[in-house]
């Protein structure tokens, strides 16, 4: 394995800030000690994997030691061994060079997400609400805050366009891979013939950014209040609450309504604006390396069908994986989990392969 010296230092390292975690002078430093913990934490499940990988690697060395000895009994139990611990080796260094690619920087962030009707009028209303309440389901399940910034409601029950924050840890690891055009298959309520129809919904997941991420001048917005249009009642309705901001510079607006204050509005807009600059400027880095992304999980590109979902046949399918599941019952209600686990797993294969061919 070429990863042997990286490894060795990350296991020196890993000792080192345990001996400083046990130091009592440590102790008295909140701050020293939560970003030792952050780190020991960080080099933990990779330097456990590596003691197991080095283990296993003496019980191999061990075995074939005995193999050709006089002792045939020994003989026998150490080729019985060496069926076992060679497989084994061979799957810990697979998860060793996962856990050692680089990390996503934006993984742990919250997330802003936009889901937009596409094609298929009402029918494509009403599954883009389908994709909300699933992600918001999926929320709730990992205990995640769900927050609604902006709406534009049908009459029957649809979203032309939602647009939401998820806040929680590793939220973007999760749903980043969910950008794109999700394709609906069923009989829609408003179809009196009882014929399938197709229809779409845009779905984008904007990692939250902060401050540090993304400068904005004041002197580059413009900023227009109006009464809000959504739901609510006569409170929300009866007074300037709701907020546009415009980046004159790149054309980029934003609006936000589902607070009565106006502050508050602005304060959430403001958030979203900042995720909106700092998805188009990972976009275009994205583009500088476009090779990179034309691999299995596809090119990020938010015109590019992901998913169908079949009602009929109960059937999921993610086609740039070419994974079929017959669970979209329960994948609706929030559990994502199984497709979560192909697509990280196809993306990191995918990145492997790309650093290994370099």
């Amino acid at each position: 394995m070429n990863y042997l010296g990286k490894l060795e230092a990350f296991e020196k390292d890993f000792e080192a800030i345990e001996a400083k975690m046990a130091d009592p002078a440590t102790h008295g430093n909140l701050k020293e000690l939560q970003s030792l913990a952050r780190r020991h934490s960080h080099l933990e499940t990779v330097v456990a994997k590596y003691r197991e990988y080095r283990k296993t690697a003496a019980d191999i060395e061990e075995a074939r030691s005995l193999i050709y000895g006089s002792d045939q009994d020994m003989a026998e139990l150490a080729r019985e061994e060496l069926s076992e611990k060679e497989p084994l080796l061979e799957k810990l260094e697979q998860e060793i060079r996962i856990l050692l690619l680089p990390k996503d920087p934006n993984d742990e962030k919250s997330v802003i997400m936009e889901i937009r009707g596409g094609a298929g009028g009402e029918e494509a209303a009403l599954f883009a609400a389908d994709l909300f309440r699933m992600y918001t389901r999926f929320a709730e399940r990992e205990g995640w805050k769900t927050e609604v910034l902006d709406y534009n409601e049908t009459g029957i029950g649809g979203y032309k366009e939602i647009i939401f924050r998820i806040d929680g840890n590793g939220v973007y690891s999760k749903l980043k891979f969910d950008s794109g055009v999700h394709r609906v298959q069923r009989v829609p309520a408003t179809e009196a013939g009882g014929r399938v129809h197709t229809s779409t919904a845009t779905v984008a997941v904007l990692p939250e950014a902060e401050d540090v991420d993304v400068e904005i001048n004041t002197e580059d917005l413009k900023i227009d209040t109006y009464r809000s249009s959504g739901a609510g009642g006569q409170y929300v309705n009866m007074t300037d609450s709701a907020v546009r901001i415009t980046h004159v510079p790149t054309g980029i607006v934003v609006t936000c309504q589902d607070e009565r204050s106006q502050l508050k509005n602005r304060v959430k807009a403001m958030a979203y604006l900042r995720a909106k600059l700092y998805d188009a400027e990972l976009r275009r880095q994205h583009e500088e390396l476009a090779s990179e992304r034309r691999g299995q999980i596809g090119t990020g590109d938010r015109s590019e069908r992901i998913r169908t979902y079949n009602f009929s046949q109960n059937r999921i399918t993610d086609h740039r994986i070419g994974v079929t599941l017959y669970k979209l019952d329960q994948y609706l209600d929030g559990d994502l989990y199984d497709l979560i686990e192909a697509m990280t797993v196809a993306d990191q294969t995918e990145r492997l392969h790309t650093i290994e061919a370099n």
